[in-house]
């Protein structure tokens, strides 16, 4: 960010903050909704109304940037021998999901009429990782804005529906922390939407979320790298755009990097202590920011069969995820 970006910024990312002050101190009241969800409440009770343009770079900044540092900071309570476990023990279950999903793409596509492009974009955001899986996808498919578009927002309208569903199913199947963790881990789209999710149930629940979800987020490079090989296969020497450096989330690295210095010890426990629960306030910032660039009447603008495709594959991974849970005993 230059210093240009950083002054133009400022606005919005403190009326982020200022917002998420009284969400964090709600979530401290009501536990079972938690701070993200009002955050995220917060923010889309205020999105009709006109914003000072002034606010949008501050609120775009806060919506990815302090989401992303919200993730690192949240590695400073996790000990890397349980997040190497879980990662590997959600790993069945990963896989069970991304291929479901993405045949339940193409199939549904090919029965909805929706433009192969498309599919593909709202397939592999929904099972990997939302508006992230979308942006490295796009240009080795050659994507066009449009179908860019239509598929983030159709991603985004259920990454809203999972934050509010998806924490009152779990309480109606009475699931443990473990199973609501890896549930939501693995079949929410978007890492907003799994930390909004996994926090409002439950601290461990949030915690094993994390994981799982960066986890599944590393998945955005095989399935990158296949579809470029697909790509270059149809178009003889062509060659390929997969960018391996530019598809790895960095955030991930600095998640796994502060999860070290937690499982060393280079820093006390209460700075660690600290610096994740800076990262929960983080996340909450970043929800208000992200509800008041919600606009549901522009989310639904798009026409019905892109949505339909959409709920089709959020249907088949949250189904397919508690089916693998509890084929594999871990409900």
């Amino acid at each position: 960010m230059n210093i240009t970006t950083a002054r133009t910024s400022i606005p919005g990312i403190f009326f982020a903050f200022g917002l998420a002050v009284p969400a964090w101190l709600l979530g401290k009241l009501f536990p079972l909704v938690g701070g993200p969800v009002f955050g995220i409440l917060l923010g889309m009770l205020l999105a009709p109304f006109a914003l000072a343009p002034s606010l949008k770079e501050g609120l775009r900044f806060a919506s990815k940037r302090i989401l992303q540092i919200s993730v690192v900071l949240l590695g400073f309570e996790m000990n890397l021998a349980n997040v190497v476990a879980t990662g590997a023990q959600s790993l069945v279950v990963m896989t069970v999901t991304i291929t479901t999903t993405l045949l339940t793409a193409w199939v549904a596509g090919r029965a909805l009429k929706v433009p192969d492009t498309a599919t593909t974009l709202i397939g592999v955001g929904t099972s990997i990782c939302g508006g992230s899986a979308i942006a490295a996808v796009a240009p080795v498919i050659d994507a066009d804005e449009r179908s860019i578009a239509h598929a983030i927002s159709t991603i985004f309208l259920f990454n809203i529906a999972a934050v509010f569903l998806f924490p009152l199913i779990g309480h109606a199947l009475h699931m443990s922390d473990t199973g609501f963790g890896i549930w939501a881990g693995t079949a929410v789209n978007d890492t907003s939407s799994v930390l909004a999710a996994g926090y409002s149930y439950s601290d461990a629940a949030g915690k094993l979320a994390t994981i799982v979800k960066l986890t599944r987020t590393l998945m955005i490079i095989p399935v990158t790298f296949a579809l470029s090989l697909m790509m270059a296969s149809r178009k003889p020497g062509a060659g390929t755009k997969f960018d391996p450096l530019k598809a790895f989330p960095w955030f991930v690295g600095g998640f796994i990097a502060a999860s070290i210095v937690k499982t060393v010890g280079v820093l006390p426990d209460d700075t660690c202590l600290l610096l994740a629960r800076t990262g929960k306030f983080c996340i909450a910032m970043a929800l208000v920011a992200i509800g008041l660039s919600t606009h549901l009447k522009q989310l639904l603008a798009n026409g019905i069969r892109p949505i339909l495709l959409g709920l089709a594959c959020w249907a088949s991974i949250a189904i397919a995820s508690l089916l693998a849970q509890f084929a594999l005993g871990l409900l």
